[in-house]
């Protein structure tokens, strides 16, 4: 017998190494390849083609439903859910169903010894057959345990609220980003334009005033005066340049085309007044404490941690354990060879209830950690809603005087032209006021851009939604473009729309 034994032990332990031998296994170049490949392919795929002009709004509307961050978020939302829906079934009771074959060389006999006369009873005997088939299915039903999953399944619930409030900070920052980069990527068009009209008079107006000083034509020090200032004028322009030309490819990254994918977009008619406040302060504050999202997440945590106090409280708590089942034993020695069984049983943990005080301490302790977190993020919201707001009114100053800039220089210009025209000034004279008035369009351009950015940022301050619906994958661009112009166009008075939050909270 005790060969048998060494022998099955060898072959349980070499089996055992051989399963344990695992060495690392880098991805080949055709997996690398082709992940590659699939991941390029993916990346922009089920996507409505460009096929016109894009405007801000349609911009809008594309990154919300291609941009892939907002998509990650998404899935992250879909993972909680799934989480919840998980969670239900650890309501329900258990039940576990078993079945078994066991078998031997020998009878599994035995006899007894009288311990008065300590003879023996009777000879070798046997109860049971040498091969058994068994089947047996429970059903057990833990009440502590119960409870235990309902607190978590609430727990659930809410971390996936906290998901959400997460997925509407992204959407926010993605249209905020939008509109910053759409105005953006319009001034460096028209700047592109301008600047492509005027390069090569200025080479032209360059290589006259060089020859002017080769040839000793004028004075040395005017000519290189005059060549320094169009030099620095054309170097300003290059810098606003370099600062834009990212805008168009930030652009496309945030509506999720392709890098280098051509497209066009519509120039829409830029109204300075169009960008107002009709709210103040106060109610901007109030509307930001009630809706943005890090408030809620917050919240939406300390009521997570009050299910972790209710789930120490059960945990502290003896588990009463109900079961019931139905047997079945192949051996034809028994009497009965299918029965039920039923039962209860009370368990209690009592290791729990010496550690109850420590964990209630950590509980309290985080309950004022999310406490004072909600208080400093209640005055970071505030602070940052106040500067969002001083920051749009020195925006609208800023856009304001550089049109008084760009009008001066325009009319300026027209002077300029009129003197060109009478043989008055020369026509390096004239280069240089076209190219301050290209300076002057652009910081223009920027001084909007900013505004938009800064009214952007000022929604965003405020954490209100940029879509007033669940977004739907289905919709097409247009639709939602549409959806979403309409919601600015009626966001003008904010002050209307936060008494009627109010209102309908009371």
């Amino acid at each position: 017998m005790l060969p048998r034994v060494l022998s099955f032990i060898a072959i349980a332990v070499a089996a055992w190494l051989t399963g344990c031998a695992v060495s690392p296994a880098p991805l080949t170049d055709v997996e690398l390849t082709s992940a590659a490949d699939a991941n390029q392919a993916s990346v922009t795929a089920n996507q409505e083609p460009v096929s016109g002009d894009i405007a801000l709004y349609e911009a809008m509307a594309r990154a919300l439903k291609y941009n892939l961050d907002h998509r990650v978020e998404e899935a992250e939302a879909a993972v909680r859910m799934a989480e919840l829906d998980l969670s239900h079934y650890s309501l329900l009771p258990n039940m576990v169903a078993n079945s078994g074959y066991a078998g031997r060389d020998n009878y599994n006999a035995s006899s007894s010894l009288n311990l008065v006369t300590d003879t023996p009873n009777f000879g070798a005997s046997t109860s049971q057959e040498k091969e058994i088939k068994s089947a047996d299915i429970g059903f057990t039903w833990n009440v502590l345990d119960f409870g235990l999953s309902y607190v978590r399944a609430r727990q659930s619930a809410d971390k996936y609220l906290v998901q959400e409030e997460m997925r509407r900070k992204v959407i926010q920052r993605i249209v905020e980003d939008v509109r910053s980069a759409y105005w953006r990527a319009i001034s460096a068009d028209r700047l592109m334009a301008k600047l492509t009209d005027l390069e090569g008079e200025t080479r032209v107006a360059l290589a006259e005033t060089r020859r002017l000083y080769d040839e000793r034509q004028t004075s040395p020090i005017t000519a290189l005066t005059y060549e320094r200032e169009l030099v620095e004028i054309k170097q300003k322009i290059g810098e606003i340049q370099r600062d834009l030309n990212t805008a168009k490819a930030q652009l496309a990254a945030l509506m999720n085309l392709a890098p280098g994918t051509p497209f066009r977009l519509a120039h829409e008619s830029r109204k300075q007044g169009s960008l107002e406040l009709k709210a103040g302060l106060n109610d901007m504050m109030s509307t930001a404490i009630y809706n943005r999202p890090e408030l809620r997440e917050v919240q939406y945590r300390q009521r997570i941690n009050v299910h972790e106090a209710d789930a120490a409280l059960l945990e502290m708590l003896p588990g009463l354990q109900a079961y019931a089942g139905s047997n079945y034993d192949s051996n034809s020695f028994l009497l009965n060879s299918d029965w039920v069984n039923w039962g209860a049983k009370a368990s209690w943990n009592l290791l729990k209830v010496f550690s109850y005080p420590a964990r209630r301490d950590v509980i309290e302790l985080q309950d004022e950690m999310l406490r004072q977190r909600s208080l400093a993020l209640t005055m970071a919201v505030m602070t940052q809603v106040h500067v969002s707001r001083i920051r749009f009114i020195h925006a609208q100053k800023e856009l304001k005087t550089a049109s008084e800039y760009r009008d001066v220089q325009r009319r300026l210009l027209q002077q300029m032209r009129a003197e060109a025209a009478a043989d008055r000034i020369s026509k390096q004279t004239l280069i240089r006021e076209q190219m301050n008035t290209l300076v002057a369009e652009a910081k223009y351009d920027i001084a909007y851009a900013q505004l938009q950015n800064a009214y952007a940022n000022l929604f965003s301050s405020m954490g209100l939604d940029p879509y007033n619906w669940e977004i739907d994958r289905g919709q097409s661009v247009d639709a939602m473009a549409s959806s979403l112009k309409q919601l600015w166009f009626e966001r003008g008075d904010l002050n209307a729309g936060w008494q009627k939050r109010l209102a309908a909270a009371q």
